[in-house]
């Protein structure tokens, strides 16, 4: 006779139970993340409005077809052959490809893309910092709306990209799981992508100078690193300083951000997204609810804050209050702090996670997402009450017999739509502040003396938003006459003018 024995272990598994990448993939962390991807999906504008991607557009396009960098303007008429850095160039790469293989489309989603891996990345940050997933979730969700502050298909959206690998490999560094090695890779694409690398930068030193000294100050301490762990981080350093050389532009490109802070007043002063905090928006608000909560949090928990904790709070709050634009770096920096603060009061247990029933729910959230992806026509139409959209075709069709005076955030989209037409200015306020034309332009639009400022540079016609201060002016000055005209855009011209 044959017996056959089954121990406990080797039972049968049921047919329900779930492999185990399954149980990760859809455990209650992974539908919680699904939930973010989906709020930043419904929050994202379904067009690609913003002022700067045209030229970014064609400086991508140069590159490519040429395989050569860009050092002179190439686009304008009134800085035509000045000295001038693509500085950026490395991040406008991806826009292009994506245009070029989805249309407008493509721009779109390379932008949520960028935007997803942000805001999941900060998710990935404050459960580092906290180990709870409900928590990590709650601090996610405040960050979408400062975030918002930089939704469109910008290039600083990858600055912050390796904003938060950095932070994610100095935090698992602190913890004693050392990715330190990648560090100076990430500089290296950082520098070649944006201007931000200079924040990272700075949070590096910090982060590595805070455990040179050890000590207790009531809330603030500070601990030594070992010694192994000081050479360590002396060499990541280095080498991340010296792999900012590592650029098309040498040591231009690495003095870059400190022309912009010391070389650009009238940009910083002009620019909206320079001005400081507006605490009557929702942002304002949101912005300073955290900082009450952060406030209250500590009085309640008088919890010890690390030495370099204390100073990314410093950095990530005073930037975010002094200029608008930084409110996401603020997001970044301050909420995976706030996220260990409030674990306590949402406890979260892995083992009750019912794969089961969150697989169903996170196939639902995908599906709204690629259910309502947006169409070519639907991305190029959205934002055009900000641009001559209606104006294209006559524009395309435009060759002016002289200079043309153009809108500011106009120029970007002419610079992509109406190669034939040099503009005056555009959006890289950098060579038109250095070459005295953003003051220029701002005495015209401002009517400040404007007449004299279109003498000077010999303007024919005058294209701008439909209810422009100077396109009254002109329309009641001698001389000047419609040429076209409709719900967004003016085109004038000096009838005079031979």
């Amino acid at each position: 006779m044959v017996t056959c024995a089954v121990s406990a272990d080797n039972k049968p598994k049921r047919m329900g139970n779930f492999p185990a990448f399954l149980k990760k993939i859809f455990s209650f962390s992974g539908m919680l993340m699904s939930l973010i991807a989906l709020t930043v999906f419904l929050a994202v504008p379904k067009g690609i409005d913003d002022p700067d991607i045209g030229w970014h557009l064609r400086n991508a396009e140069y590159q490519i077809h040429h395989r050569a960098f860009i050092h002179q303007d190439m686009y304008s008429f009134t800085t035509h052959g000045k000295t001038w850095m693509d500085y950026e160039w490395l991040s406008e790469i991806p826009y292009y490809l994506g245009w070029k293989w989805f249309g407008a489309r493509g721009i779109y989603f390379v932008m949520l893309l960028a935007l997803e891996t942000i805001l999941l990345g900060i998710f990935g940050l404050a459960f580092l910092e906290s180990g709870n997933t409900k928590s990590a979730f709650l601090i996610s969700f405040l960050a979408i709306f400062l975030a918002t502050v930089s939704f469109g298909p910008r290039t600083l959206l990858f600055g912050w990209i390796f904003l938060v690998v950095e932070l994610a490999i100095l935090y698992s560094f602190q913890k004693g799981r050392d990715f330190t090695p990648l560090l100076p890779l990430v500089f290296l694409l950082w520098i070649n992508s944006h201007g931000s690398w200079i924040i990272g930068l700075v949070l590096l030193a910090v982060f590595s100078l805070s455990g040179c000294i050890e000590g207790n100050w009531g809330l603030i301490e500070a601990k030594r690193w070992s010694g192994a762990q000081k050479r360590k981080l002396a060499w990541v350093s280095l080498l991340s300083t010296l792999a900012l050389f590592v650029n098309p532009y040498g040591w231009r490109l690495v003095l870059y951000p400190f022309d912009m802070a010391f070389h650009q007043k009238l940009n910083i002063a002009s620019i909206d997204e320079w001005r400081t905090v507006n605490f009557h928006e929702i942002r304002g608000k949101i912005l300073l609810g955290i900082i009450a909560a952060a406030i209250l949090l500590q009085l309640y928990r008088q919890r010890k804050w690390m030495l370099h904790e204390i100073a990314f709070l410093f950095i990530g709050l005073y930037a975010g209050l002094t200029y608008s634009r930084f409110l996401f770096l603020a997001a970044i920096l301050v909420l995976p702090f706030l996220s260990r603060d409030i674990s306590e009061w949402m406890p979260y247990y892995s083992e009750k996670d019912k794969p089961w029933l969150n697989a169903p729910i996170i196939i639902c959230f995908l599906a709204v997402i690629f259910m309502h992806l947006p169409t070519n026509s639907q991305v190029e139409s959205r934002g055009s009450s900000r641009y001559p959209y209606r104006a294209l075709t006559y524009l395309q069709d435009f060759h002016p017999r002289g200079n043309v005076f153009n809108a500011f955030l106009w120029g970007g989209y002419l610079i992509w739509n109406t190669r034939q037409v040099p503009v005056f200015i555009d959006s890289r306020v950098d060579i038109y502040e250095h070459n005295g034309v953003f003051a220029d332009y701002l005495h015209a639009v401002e009517l400040k003396d404007s007449l004299r400022v279109l003498d000077k540079y010999s303007i024919r016609y005058a294209l701008l938003e439909r209810d422009a201060p100077l396109g009254y002016l002109l329309q009641n000055t001698n001389g000047w006459k419609v040429d076209y005209r409709d719900k967004t855009t003016i085109l004038l011209e000096r009838i005079d003018k031979k």
